[in-house]
């Protein structure tokens, strides 16, 4: 079976790019949710005085990630965020000394066993740093019988090459984050899957891992969205993840390239998750396409302005990529656990301005395109129609939103947008 995708440009202007830290923002805003799951409640309040790397955000809960500082400076207010998903959540506005001090209590986690080793990674603030923001330690504390590590290298997205850089930047650090983890959860293997269109980086991790026959190079072929858990599974392994399970239903356990390089830094440092590596690109609005290492909570702007972005002209601002990012609202909205790339674009001019939607002309486009062969006419009538059953049986729920059926229409219909407005009608209607 081969499963369907799209072809896109690649758009990899800032593969050759050395990553570079960005300058410390005069302030940092850190929401206390960036994660999947419940969000954190602040245990700091204005007027505290911060360090680097202190926990200033925590919960019970176990599907959730605690929140560190990523500054040393002074709480001048804790007030509610509201994220891109539309909930509201608590935010704390650190404003920042200069001195980087960091917090006497981080030095490198004692590790012994697995129940160990997943407290640790807890207590880093890890979450998947493809985008998904999974919490890490609930992923990799999986009770099912995993036998394989996927480490996710495909970035099929356009412009994005934060994930290529750490590859090439720091090879050991993917390496050894690899063996520690298939150490503790006593995993037998670990598949790197890599899109051919990174040759340095599949060559410098395939001599890194030689004197380890547990850890193999895969390469991939260039076909969007290969970075997909389910595409990448059976493009890897041919193990199919059926429609409600996990990955680890299958055996296998995805992680992110960068995660993976994350975790073995924290081994070795303690240092939790404070900083992250993201591109900056987009059309000609940006000045200076680049990829830097910033601050969690450093404010959009200050990053746009490090990138020469002519912000007269830049309207549309994306975190992630342009198939599956989400939109910035608002130029002061932080830098997030997540955010992989920031993309900026020039406003739209009356001659470039995106087409009506016409009606559907039945053309099967994307029928073809979807990576799982799902029938987005027949997903629509239905979900006109408020037929959950249909839609259940549609298989609606496997939708991953990654945009390919919306980006082959040929009569320029939200068809991506309306899959996901069905799989609400779903879960309203407590269907999983």
């Amino acid at each position: 079976m081969k499963l369907g995708g799209i072809r896109l440009r690649h758009c990899k202007n800032t593969e050759d790019s050395h990553s570079i830290i960005l300058p410390l923002p005069a302030k940092v805003r850190i929401p206390m949710s960036m994660h999947i799951g419940a969000p954190c409640s602040p245990i700091v309040k204005k007027g505290d005085t911060v360090t680097v790397g202190q926990k200033i955000g925590d919960t019970d809960a176990f599907m959730s990630a605690p929140i560190h500082s990523s500054v040393s400076g002074k709480v001048i207010n804790i007030c509610d965020y509201r994220m891109s998903s539309g909930k509201i959540c608590k935010l704390a506005e650190i404003e920042t000394d200069g001195d980087q001090t960091v917090c006497p209590d981080i030095k490198p986690p004692e590790i012994k066993d697995k129940e160990s080793f997943l407290k640790a990674i807890r207590e880093s603030g890890l979450t998947g740093m493809g985008g998904a923001s999974f919490p890490a330690h609930v992923k990799l504390a999986s009770k099912q019988n995993v036998d394989t590590l996927c480490i996710n290298a495909a970035e099929c997205e356009p412009y994005i090459t934060s994930d290529y850089r750490q590859m090439v930047e720091a090879p050991e650090d993917v390496i050894d984050g690899i063996r520690n983890i298939l150490r503790y959860l006593s995993i037998p293997q670990c598949i790197i899957g890599i899109e051919k269109n990174k040759p340095k980086a599949i060559e410098l991790l395939t001599e890194k891992a030689k004197p380890y026959p547990e850890i193999k190079v895969m390469t991939l072929p260039c076909t969007y969205p290969q970075g997909a858990e389910k595409v990448l599974i059976y493009n890897a392994l041919g193990r199919i993840v059926m429609e409600g399970q996990l990955p680890a239903d299958q055996g296998v356990i995805v992680m992110n390239v960068s995660s993976a390089a994350f975790v073995s830094r924290y081994l070795k440092t303690g240092m939790p998750m404070i900083s992250r590596m993201l591109t900056v690109d987009g059309d000609n609005v940006i000045g200076k396409k680049c990829n830097v290492i910033a601050q969690i909570g450093t404010p959009v702007i200050d990053v746009l302005k490090f990138a020469e972005c002519d912000l007269d002209r830049a309207e549309r601002l994306l975190y992630g990529g342009p198939m599956m990012g989400v939109s910035i609202r608002d130029i002061n909205d932080p830098v997030l656990k997540s955010s992989n790339a920031i993309l900026a674009f020039k406003k739209y001019t009356s001659k470039k301005a995106s087409p009506k939607p016409s009606a559907c002309i039945h053309c099967g486009s994307c029928i073809k395109a979807c990576p799982f062969h799902l029938m987005p006419p027949d997903i629509c009538r239905s979900y006109e129609r408020k037929n959950v059953q249909e839609l259940e049986s549609l298989k609606v729920a496997l939708c991953m939103n990654c945009g390919c059926c919306t980006y082959v229409c040929p009569a320029k219909r939200p068809v991506a947008e309306t899959n996901q407005l069905a799989k609400s009608l779903l879960m309203s209607k407590g269907k999983k």
